[in-house]
């Protein structure tokens, strides 16, 4: 019989995030010798990854840094996906983790595939990344980037369960006044999630739409002809108010806008990103 203890088997898996069953496997065909188990575990995910490329990864965290740079400040927010929060809060996925984010810090890109294609200790992050997922014996997968450039860029990481990393990131570029309010509008933005900053950034096929819909909505519902537009337009106000950044009640108190809250600091919201781990 192999000699290892039930410590060995926590250490291991801890390292791994792999099962407890095929852990104490791989502790057995290596005669107790821990490095030489987590290569064979490293080896046996190699060969299942193009099993596990159908399955779901919609766990995981956000990870996100903030530098200084020649236009004020660059932020950069990464989501990587595991398939389960077990795997998700293992120290070599948040690891894996902050080294994709220094590739994407380096990249100066927010195309996924450009970051993948990029060299981090000598491999690509894509390779990096598979090597990672034979190891924790799940599917990864880095699903999005974002940068925001701006005088002051504030972050804001939130974890929706305390024993888990960051699933909720938010970027937000303000002038250097604006910056007074960038923390609140950060966390307002986690909480609420705005799609447009402002309702010029709307499409204007998202609008007629909008409109369309609410008028058609207003006849359905027998009100007068000569109301439809009025109507249309209230509700077409309503749809900038949930989907539209500075329409959007402040989270700390609703009886404003965010915009007026950004509007009182002198300065302004210039861009934002926002990413929730599977949504």
């Amino acid at each position: 019989m192999a000699n290892y203890t039930a410590a060995d088997i926590k250490a291991l898996r801890e390292r791994t995030g792999a099962g407890m069953l095929d852990v104490k496997k791989a502790l057995d065909e290596a005669d107790g010798n821990a490095e030489k188990a987590l290569e064979i575990i490293r080896v046996k995910g190699l060969k299942g990854v193009s099993k596990r490329e159908g399955r779901s990864a919609s766990d995981g965290l956000v990870a996100a840094h903030v530098a200084d740079d020649a236009a004020g400040q660059t932020g950069v927010l990464i989501e990587l996906n595991s398939e389960t929060d077990f795997v998700a809060k293992n120290t070599t996925f948040v690891a894996l983790a902050e080294k994709v984010l220094a590739a994407a810090v380096a990249a100066g890109t927010d195309d996924v595939e450009a970051v993948l294609a990029s060299q981090v200790d000598g491999r690509s992050v894509a390779d990096l990344i598979t090597e990672s997922a034979a190891t924790l014996g799940e599917k990864l997968v880095l699903r999005r980037v974002a940068r925001v450039t701006a005088p002051v860029v504030s972050v804001y990481l939130h974890k929706v369960n305390k024993d888990l990393p960051p699933q909720v990131g938010v970027l937000v570029g303000t002038d250097a006044a604006g910056a007074a309010a960038g923390k609140d509008v950060a966390m307002h933005i986690a909480a609420f999630s705005p799609t447009y900053l402002s309702r010029e950034d709307v499409p204007a096929e998202t609008v007629a739409d909008e409109r369309r819909i609410a008028e058609e909505t207003a006849r359905n519902e027998g009100k007068p002809d000569a109301a439809i537009t009025k109507i249309a337009e209230g509700r077409l106000n309503g749809f900038f108010k949930e989907n539209v950044l500075v329409d959007q009640a402040f989270a700390k108190d609703p009886k404003t806008t965010v915009g007026k809250v950004v509007a009182a600091t002198g300065g302004a919201v210039t861009a934002f990103a926002r990413f929730r781990v599977g949504a």
